[in-house]
């Protein structure tokens, strides 16, 4: 090979762009929440789960590669009445002591038509819920910290929504009085740790 394309293959390395890896993010669990929506006798009625543990991964250069490996203890799941709690976490409904974590593991990320997710964003994955693995859906949308400077993505908002069958888990308790569909909103805060 001519000393002239040896340089020239080295110029163009330089100027070639270089693609930052994903960035990890830890989730700051003071600030996040999983709130489920179901309907006990046609009234809605709200709970939560708290996240036990997030590996979450996002590259700023190409957000339909980022992944999300989210874990939460539903043990602890909660409603505003006792009774109810208990029955959500019965063996006819979560199952907690014997499925005491669900997860959900991202597979694909689809940008709206603006290619911006804070405009609007799908997120598919896998939900396991009382051992029982499933597709679901959510929409989503990502927003810097207020105030923050263009670049500056290292405090991120994180909105997921999206609605579950529960009889798609085995989760069929009660069902005289609770509605089968089960909507699921998580608002999740994280800092860059990379």
């Amino acid at each position: 090979m001519h000393r002239r394309h040896i340089l020239a293959l080295g110029l163009a390395a330089i100027a070639a762009p270089t693609w930052a890896a994903p960035t990890p993010y830890r989730l700051n669990g003071a600030a996040s929440t999983i709130t489920y929506t179901f309907t006990l006798e046609g009234t809605p009625l709200k709970g939560t789960v708290p996240i036990d543990n997030a590996d979450l991964q996002i590259d700023p250069n190409n957000l339909e590669a980022s992944t999300a490996d989210v874990t939460a203890d539903v043990r602890r799941a909660r409603t505003g009445l006792i009774f109810a709690t208990e029955a959500l976490k019965s063996r006819s409904v979560l199952a907690a002591d014997d499925f005491p974590l669900a997860r959900f593991q991202s597979t694909k990320v689809t940008l709206g038509a603006s290619g911006r997710i804070s405009e609007g964003a799908t997120i598919e994955g896998m939900l396991t819920l009382r051992g029982v693995t499933k597709p679901v859906r959510f929409d989503a949308q990502l927003f810097r910290a207020p105030g923050s400077a263009a670049d500056d993505l290292s405090a991120l908002r994180v909105i997921l929504n999206g609605s579950i069958n529960r009889a798609d888990f085995d989760a069929i308790g009660y069902a005289d009085l609770v509605d089968n569909t089960v909507a699921i909103e998580i608002d999740a805060n994280i800092e860059a740790t990379g």
